[in-house]
């Protein structure tokens, strides 16, 4: 029985209820299902933004006293990419501090922190792209293929009259060419020169801070010094019988002709000796910017002055500023102040001992590398970007002779650290063409006739050893790692080395993975010492080559003439005291060099790395990597020797073009024709305009 209070419904009633009912729910299903706006953007949409790139042109540094001793040098960040393009030298015209540690380069990536994960309602799933295949392509590959493109692109700078020279000289200096430019040209090309205005960049890295100078002064202080070439009326003289002085004087002699009157300082070490605080370099580098301007051709001095007899014996003295010659030890304390001043070089503490085991840091090499490899050799040579380096190299720890000034003054000098203010000329032995520097006539036998890979031979020089600091030399260093007892031991855990690192996952070595390291580079290398050269004070002498805190570690070996290591296919070459004298007898050679150096020469700027020859970091960390591209390993590992025989050639035919004994008299002709203009009162105004004119 029904309640009488609800009453039977009628089926259109119940269809007035039904349809708002469902309504209703589909108003709710579209509001409830409808996509919030994301609170940050979907970040696997947009992966190919690249925003990992840093400001910052060197890796960071920690911000302290420079000079606290004891204190570890403080690690850069690590970089977490290898990718980055690799960077090649890019010499300018413009206007720089002399010894500015920050050329342009690439800057490292530095690490992005992620986006935070965005929560979507039943997100629709994006297609996952294909991942890229692994690259078969090696860095070196890369490094080479860009080295050829650099060349080509500095051959097409060549000048083929003397008006595309001047205008090619006026577009990257800024100024007229100096008096004499025609004459410089037409010696140039009488003696078969490529002439290219890049050329010359070292010219003027040295010679501009002298235009912060008054003329006067590096007249008297040139005229002044102990040890002094005078030009005067086209015959060149000196007083001094030193024998680099006589050398030099030879190879002015022969263009003495073509020379205005001039005084020219040499410096009689081995050792580098101005050092001028960057702060100064970069106010003389001011002056010198302002005073660059292409004056109208009819108010241009175009002859040099002439100059009074020059000053001799005791009366010297009286026309110089006091040097203030400084012996500071370690040199690296007079050396950076070279650096800018937010430099790691001069941010970083200095070291105090170098009695342990050196330590690498292997990530200051970042700016000038590409994974791993040098990139950049310019900038690797520098090392304000490097404050490691301080413990790596005899020159910063101990040099033979430390005799160095604040002072500017126009030295001349066969090579030079980054920071260093010398004026460079061809070295000595260049010029002279001693056997045992350059090999004499004989060149090596053809590539393919080679049958022996890698040799080097030398005394343990870089500095003064002694049982303290020897660790940090690198002659030492890098003797050691090719030392495949050593290896072994230090693969095997049974004796840690004690002035080397094993090589990073970076270089994914397959002897290293098999652990054969020491084995492999045992088959290949034949390095050694040919003298010890132990610490003089050293009680009871040394004799035969031997020295009582380094016996337990090296065996001396017998020397090798040039005329056979050229039998190799590879030849190391790595700092002595300074540079490397036979670096022009390898390139001559049918050889590939391998070079390591701090050291800059007049002819930096001719050679194109990873096409006329391997640059390698100073902290060898990338010797092993190198090797194994060239000579490959086993069966697992192709070998290049296409390619290693290929810069062989390209660098021995480049040299005998563009670094001959006709070069370096161009290259100094060129040089002196603008420190007279320097040195002249009227050095505004002069210059060499008749290709205007006409």
């Amino acid at each position: 029985m029904r309640s009488p209070a609800f009453p039977p419904r009628r089926a259109s009633h119940l269809v007035r209820y039904i349809f708002p009912a469902i309504l209703l729910l589909g108003i709710f299903y579209y509001l409830s299902h409808r996509p919030r706006d994301p609170q940050v953007p979907n970040t696997y949409l947009s992966s190919g933004h690249d925003t990992s790139k840093s400001s910052s042109s060197s890796p960071p540094y920690k911000q302290g006293t420079p000079d606290v001793a004891n204190q570890p040098i403080n690690q850069p960040a690590k970089n977490p990419s290898s990718n980055q393009k690799p960077v090649h030298d890019n010499p300018e015209g413009d206007s720089k501090p002399a010894h500015d540690s920050k050329p342009a380069h690439s800057k490292p990536d530095l690490p992005v922190k992620p986006a935070e994960p965005v929560e979507l309602v039943e997100p629709v799933q994006p297609v996952q792209p294909t991942p890229p295949k692994p690259s078969v392509t090696h860095p070196i590959d890369e490094l080479v293929r860009i080295a050829d493109k650099d060349f080509q692109d500095l051959l097409a700078k060549e000048s083929k009259t003397l008006a595309e020279a001047a205008q090619a000289y006026r577009k990257r200096r800024g100024r007229h060419p100096p008096p004499g430019f025609d004459k410089w040209y037409e010696f140039a090309k009488e003696n078969g020169a490529v002439v290219v205005e890049d050329f010359f960049d070292q010219v003027y890295h040295d010679l501009n801070p002298f235009w912060g100078l008054d003329a006067s002064t590096i007249r008297d202080e040139a005229m002044g010094y102990e040890m002094v070439i005078n030009i005067r009326n086209g015959n060149a003289s000196a007083e001094s019988d030193w024998f680099w002085t006589q050398i030099w004087l030879d190879m002015i002699q022969t263009i003495e002709h073509l020379l205005p009157d001039m005084d020219i300082a040499l410096n009689a070490m081995d050792e580098p000796r101005l050092v001028v605080p960057w702060e100064d370099i970069n106010a003389y580098m001011k002056k010198e910017k302002q005073s660059r301007v292409l004056s109208p051709a009819r108010t241009i001095i175009k002859e040099f002055q002439k100059l009074p007899a020059p000053i001799k014996g005791d009366d010297k003295s009286l026309h110089i500023v006091n040097k203030d010659w400084e012996d500071t030890n370690p040199y690296w304390l007079i050396a950076r102040r070279g650096c800018a001043p937010d430099s790691p070089a001069r941010k970083q503490p200095a070291m105090t001992s170098f009695d342990g085991k050196p330590n690498f840091s292997s990530a200051w090499a970042t700016p000038h590398q590409y994974q791993g490899y040098v990139s950049n050799s310019t900038l690797s040579s520098e090392f304000c970007h490097q404050p490691d380096l301080q413990g790596l190299e005899g020159i910063f720890i101990k040099p033979l002779t430390t005799s160095a000034t604040k002072v500017l003054f126009p030295m001349f000098g066969g090579s030079k650290l980054a920071t260093n203010n010398e004026i460079l000329l061809p070295a000595p032995m260049y010029w002279n063409e001693e056997e045992r520097f350059t090999g004499g006539d004989d060149h090596g036998p053809p590539w393919d006739s080679k049958t022996d890979p890698l040799i080097w031979r030398g005394v343990a020089t870089g500095g003064r050893n002694n049982e303290s600091n020897w660790k940090g030399f690198q002659r030492h260093r890098f003797v050691a790692m090719n030392n495949g007892t050593k290896l072994t031991c230090a693969e095997e855990d049974i004796e840690a080395p004690v002035n080397f690192e094993l090589p990073g996952a970076t270089y994914d070595l397959a002897a290293q993975k098999d652990k054969r390291l020491g084995a492999w580079v045992s088959q290949w290398s034949d390095v050694g010492f040919t003298d010890l050269f132990c610490d003089d004070k050293i009680e009871p002498k040394q004799e035969d080559g031997r020295c009582v805190y380094t016996d337990q570690h090296y065996e001396t070996v017998l020397g090798q003439k040039l005329a056979v290591q050229f039998g190799y296919k590879y030849l190391p070459d790595i700092d002595g005291n300074s540079f490397s004298g036979r670096y022009l007898g390898f390139l001559r050679s049918t050889s590939l060099p391998i070079k390591s150096t701090l050291w800059r020469e007049w002819h930096d700027s001719r050679l194109v790395a990873w096409k006329h020859f391997v640059p390698m970091d100073n902290r060898f960390e990338d010797y092993y990597g190198i090797m194994e591209y060239f000579l490959g390993y086993e069966d697992s590992v192709p070998g290049h020797d296409d390619v290693a025989k290929k810069i062989a050639m390209d660098g021995k035919s480049w040299a005998e073009k563009v670094l001959r004994k006709e070069d370096m008299q161009i290259y100094v002709l060129r040089l002196l024709l603008e420190y007279a203009r320097i040195s002249d009162d009227r050095r505004e105004n002069m210059g060499w305009v008749e290709d205007l004119i006409s």
